[in-house]
């Protein structure tokens, strides 16, 4: 089956939180025990896209929704806004077709492209599957948190990963240019 990728909107809300939930429920990647509403995740989206951050959708031929990537602050001090943290879900029916490969790659593109100089993946349950797709997107693994988490019944750890964008650190930043003006007050 064959895909493709566009920007997520507020059309896509109901697909993004049933796959959340679905997330939350059964896997380890989120931390959330309970799924938010979709009146949450409509919150958390326009969050995320009214500042810009990229929000990508993947979906098939006929417009069935397939899974979601996005980039937002790492941390909302001044000082990390050229780090970003990535975020890819997808539903259960997507997973191993290349979807999550397409998405990252996408993701670090229009990240690079917005002027972000690194990115970081946080990934709950150290899962196996999300560590080797970081991997072969460039991403290094800088640290492994012990228990971090408590869900389904076992701790969790959670893997820190980090790959550098554009010019990374060998070049000052244009703090004018967006990402720089994030949180300029």
């Amino acid at each position: 089956m064959s895909f493709l990728l566009r920007d997520a909107s507020q059309a896509d809300i109901p697909a993004i939180t049933g796959i959340y939930r679905d997330s939350v429920l059964n896997g380890v990647a989120s931390y959330e025990i309970i799924p938010p509403s979709e009146a949450e995740m409509a919150q958390r989206f326009a969050a995320i896209a009214g500042q810009q951050y990229p929000y990508i959708a993947a979906v098939d031929e006929a417009e069935n929704f397939l899974g979601y990537a996005y980039a937002s602050a790492f941390r909302t001090r001044p000082a990390y806004r050229w780090m970003v943290e990535d975020s890819i879900y997808l539903a259960p029916e997507a997973r191993g077709r290349g979807i999550g490969k397409a998405l990252m790659s996408e993701l670090i593109d229009r990240c690079t492209a917005l002027g972000f100089r690194q990115m970081v993946a946080v990934i709950g349950g150290a899962s196996p599957a999300s560590i080797a797709l970081h991997l072969k997107a460039g991403f290094l693994e800088v640290g492994l948190m012990q228990g971090t988490g408590y869900k389904h019944g076992r701790w969790l750890d959670t893997m820190l990963m980090q790959r550098s964008l554009g010019q990374g650190m060998t070049t000052d930043p244009d703090p004018s240019a967006y990402p720089g003006t994030l949180f300029a007050g």
